[in-house]
C-alpha cells in the first residue's frame, strides 16, 4: 500500500471561496438547451416547456451560476432573434456546430429557467461577428427597468423585472482561428476595451470577462494575456481561461494527472496578469475566469463527419454526447481540487456543459434524465467546500507519466468554514494499482470527529451510468476515515476520489 501525508491548518487560509466557483455552461450547442432543459412535450415539462427532472437535477447538483448563450455559438448570434413572440422568431443557420437554430429558447426565457433552478446568470456578448452597439443594447434590455425603448420591448414581452445580469463575457475564445470572427490579439483588445468602456457607461458595477486563451499550449498563449491585459486592465474584472482534458491512447497515468495541467495553467495567468499589474502600478489585481472546463473527448468530435450541406443541417442534433468513466469522474474530481486551491485567483467557473452536450446531466426525448459518473464529484464538492481554502501541504510519492513526467500520487486540498467549524478535504489517488494509507495532521483544529467519508471508485475504471444502468456507478461509503488524537486516518482506494467531512465535537 502506498502512504501520504497532508497537513492542513485554519490559520493558513489560500482565499475565501467564491461560490461562483461552482458554474456550469449552457450553450445552444446539439441537446443542451432543446430535449434537454427545454422539452414542452415531456410527461415532466412545466408550463414554460422546462423539464421539471433535469430542474431538480441541477440543483442537486448545486450549480451556482451558468454561463449561457455561448460558446463557439455567440460568435454568430444575433440576441434580438431570442425575444419577443415565438411565432416571429427567425431560424437561423448555426454556422459554429453546423444546426438549425429555431430561437425558441432566447434571453429571457433563459433567465426564467434560472430563476426556477436558483442559479445566476453570466451572459457572454458576440464580439465575433457583432460588437459594441449590440453588446449596449442587450445590456439595456436585460438590465434596465423600464422607461427605454429596449427596456420597455422587455416588459412588452413578459419579463416586467430588470434580469439584473452582474457578470459579463467579452466574447469567446477569440484566439481560436475556428472561431467566427476570429482577431489577431491587438484587434481583440481594441475591440473589447471599447465595448467594455461602453458597457461601463451604462452600469459602472459590471464584471466584465476579457477572453483569455483557449488553452494553455495553444501558439499565442501568454502573449495574447499580456497584450489584451495592458490594454484592457482597468475595464476588466477577469480574464478567461479554457481547458478541456482527455485520455489519450490508453494513457490512464497521465490522464489522472490533468489537474498538473490545470496548475501550470492557472498560475501561469495570474502570474501574467500580475506583471502588468506591476507594469501598472495599480492596486486592483485581476481575477480569473475558469468558465469552460471539464474532460471532453474531442479527438472523437474532429473524427466524426460534418454535414456540410446547409439544407440538411438539423435542428438539436446529437452531439459531444460523451458518456462518462469512473476514471473521468476521478479526473473531474481532481479539476475540483486544482480550481479550490486557487481559490484566492479562481473566483468564478464554469463546467462545460450542464445537460447532454460534455454534461453531468443526460437525458432521452420524453424518457428519463440520469447523473453520470462526473455529476457525483461536482455536487458534493459544491455542497462541502464552504469558507476559505485552507494551505494544503501534501507528501507523497510520485509516479511518472509520459505526459507530465513525474507527478505526485496523491492531490489533496481542505476548506472550512469559520462560522460553523465545519472542515472537508479533498484527495485524489493516482495509482491505478494500490490503494493508499494517508494520514493527516489536524492539530491546528478544534477536537473534531469524522461526520462523513465518501469514496468515488471502482474496480472497472470504464464503468459508466447510461439509460439502462443509470445507477452503474455513485458514491461509496468509506469506513476507514477515523481520528486518532490530532491525526486523521483514511485509506484511498486505487485511482479514486474522495471527500472527508469533518465537524466540531460539542460539548
Amino acid at each position: 500500500m502506498q502512504t501520504g501525508h497532508v497537513v492542513i491548518d485554519p490559520r493558513f487560509p489560500v482565499g475565501v471561496i467564491d461560490r461562483r466557483l461552482f458554474g456550469s455552461f449552457v450553450e445552444h450547442l446539439g441537446r443542451c438547451v432543446y430535449d434537454g432543459i427545454y422539452e414542452p412535450g415531456h410527461p415532466a415539462a412545466d408550463e414554460d416547456g422546462f423539464r421539471t427532472d433535469v430542474l431538480d437535477l441541477v440543483r442537486e447538483l448545486g450549480v451556482t451560476m451558468v454561463r449561457y448563450p455561448g460558446g463557439n455559438f455567440v460568435s454568430g448570434y444575433r440576441w434580438e432573434d431570442g425575444v419577443g413572440p415565438r411565432e416571429s422568431r427567425p431560424r437561423r443557420l448555426d454556422l459554429a456546430w453546423h444546426s438549425i437554430e429555431t430561437n425558441e429558447v432566447g434571453l429571457d426565457e433563459f433567465v426564467s429557467w434560472s430563476r426556477k433552478a436558483g442559479v445566476d446568470v453570466m451572459y457572454a456578448v458576440n464580439l465575433g461577428t457583432r460588437g459594441l452597439e449590440e453588446a449596449v443594447d442587450v445590456l439595456e434590455y436585460a438590465n434596465v427597468r423600464a422607461g427605454t425603448a429596449l427596456s420597455d420591448r422587455r416588459v412588452a414581452n413578459g419579463a416586467v423585472e430588470p434580469h439584473g445580469i452582474r457578470m459579463w463575457c467579452l466574447g469567446n475564445e477569440m484566439d481560436g482561428d475556428w472561431q467566427l470572427g476570429h482577431w489577431t490579439a491587438e484587434e481583440y483588445a481594441k475591440k473589447a476595451v471599447q465595448t467594455a468602456r461602453a458597457m461601463l457607461q451604462l452600469d459602472p458595477g459590471l464584471e466584465l470577462v476579457a477572453c483569455g486563451s483557449s488553452g494553455a499550449h495553444i501558439p499565442t498563449f501568454g502573449t495574447w494575456e499580456q497584450t489584451v491585459l495592458r490594454a484592457g486592465y482597468d475595464v476588466v474584472s477577469h480574464i478567461s481561461c479554457h481547458a478541456y482534458y482527455q485520455e489519450h491512447d490508453g494513457d490512464l497515468a497521465s490522464f489522472l494527472a490533468s489537474a498538473v495541467d490545470m496548475d501550470f495553467f492557472i498560475e501561469s495567468v495570474a502570474a501574467m496578469a500580475d506583471a502588468v499589474k506591476a507594469e501598472r502600478h495599480s492596486e486592483k489585481t485581476i481575477q480569473i475566469s475558469f468558465d469552460e472546463w471539464n474532460v471532453w473527448y474531442l479527438d472523437r468530435y474532429r473524427n466524426e463527419e460534418r454535414i456540410t450541406d446547409p439544407e440538411l443541417w438539423p435542428r438539436a442534433p446529437r452531439l459531444l454526447e460523451d458518456v462518462y468513466t469512473v476514471a473521468d469522474a476521478v479526473v473531474v474530481g481532481n479539476l475540483l481540487i486544482s480550481l479550490l486551491k486557487h481559490a484566492d485567483r479562481v473566483t468564478s467557473a464554469s463546467l462545460a456543459q450542464l445537460v447532454n452536450v460534455i454534461a453531468p446531466i443526460m437525458t432521452e426525448p420524453g424518457g428519463p434524465a440520469w447523473r453520470q459518473t462526473t455529476f457525483f464529484p461536482f455536487a458534493l464538492t459544491a455542497r462541502l467546500a464552504r469558507g476559505a481554502s485552507l494551505t494544503t501541504s501534501v507528501s507523497a510519492g510520485t509516479t511518472e507519466t509520459a505526459q507530465y513526467g513525474p507527478v505526485p500520487l496523491l492531490d489533496a486540498v481542505a476548506t472550512h468554514d469559520e462560522e460553523t467549524g465545519e472542515t472537508a478535504l479533498f484527495l485524489v489517488n493516482r495509482h491505478l494499482g494500490e490503494a493508499m494509507a494517508v494520514t493527516v495532521d489536524v492539530s491546528g483544529f478544534a477536537p473534531s470527529t469524522v461526520s462523513a467519508c465518501e469514496s468515488l471508485h471502482d474496480a472497472d475504471l470504464r464503468a459508466v451510468n447510461d439509460r439502462e444502468n443509470p445507477d452503474r456507478v455513485g458514491l461509496r461509503a468509506n469506513g476507514t476515515a477515523r481520528i486518532e488524537g490530532a491525526v486523521l486516518r483514511v485509506e484511498l482506494p486505487a485511482a479514486s476520489w474522495t471527500a472527508v467531512s469533518l465537524s466540531p465535537v460539542r460539548a
